[in-house]
C-alpha cells in the first residue's frame, strides 16, 4: 500500500479525550455514539459495525474510558506514571509497529488481534499518554479549572502550564476575577 492512500495519523491521545469528555457529558453513551466517535477517529465501518463492536463491547469501552480518565484528572506526575505502568503491565504486551486499513504506521500495545475493545482502548491511551510524560518530563493534562466547567484538555503546546479546557474559560475566569477586585476595593464593576 502506498503513501498515497494513507489517511490521517491516529492520535490516540485526542481520542482519548474526545472519548472521556463525552462520557463525562452523557455518562449512558450509547453504543453507536461511541462508535461514532470511533469512527470520527478512524476506525473502520466494517469494525464498528454492531457484530464486530457489540453493546457488551461498548460497556466495556465504557469503563475502560472511566478507568483511563482518572489518569487524566491526576495532576502528580509521578502518580500519573505509576497509574499508567500499571495499565500497560495489565494490558500485558510489548509495544509493536502496526500498519493496517491504509493508516500510517502507529504504536499498538494490545495483545493483537486477540484484544477486545477495552484492553485495546485502555492499551493505545495508557501508551499515548506515557509518550507525553516521556517528551514533556510531566502531566500536561487536566480538568479545566473554571468551576464550571469540567472538560479536559491536553496541553501539549508549548508555554506554560494549562489550566483552561479553552481560551473563552481562561477569559471567562479573568474577567471574574477582574470584576471581583474591583468590587472588593469598592470600585464599580
Amino acid at each position: 500500500m502506498g503513501d498515497a492512500v494513507i489517511r490521517q495519523a491516529f492520535r490516540p491521545a485526542q481520542r482519548l479525550l474526545d472519548l472521556a469528555n463525552a462520557l463525562r457529558r452523557s455518562p449512558g453513551l450509547s453504543r453507536d455514539a461511541l462508535a461514532h466517535l470511533l469512527a470520527r477517529h478512524g476506525e473502520s465501518a466494517h469494525d464498528l459495525t454492531e457484530r464486530a463492536f457489540s453493546q457488551a463491547d461498548a460497556e466495556g469501552l465504557r469503563a475502560a474510558i472511566e478507568r483511563v480518565t482518572g489518569v487524566l484528572t491526576e495532576t502528580d506526575t509521578d502518580r500519573a506514571a505509576e497509574a499508567l505502568n500499571a495499565l500497560l503491565a495489565e494490558c500485558g504486551t510489548r509495544p509493536y509497529l502496526s500498519r493496517h486499513g491504509g493508516h500510517p504506521w502507529h504504536l499498538h500495545a494490545d495483545r493483537g488481534e486477540d484484544a477486545g475493545w477495552a484492553d485495546w482502548f485502555l492499551a493505545s491511551s495508557a501508551l499515548a499518554l506515557a509518550q507525553i510524560i516521556s517528551e514533556h518530563g510531566r502531566v500536561t493534562w487536566g480538568e479545566c479549572a473554571s468551576p464550571s466547567c469540567s472538560t479536559l484538555y491536553l496541553g501539549t503546546g508549548p508555554g506554560s502550564a494549562r489550566r483552561y479546557c479553552s481560551p473563552a474559560c481562561a477569559s471567562r475566569e479573568r474577567v471574574a476575577a477582574h470584576r471581583r477586585r474591583r468590587r472588593g476595593s469598592g470600585q464599580e464593576a
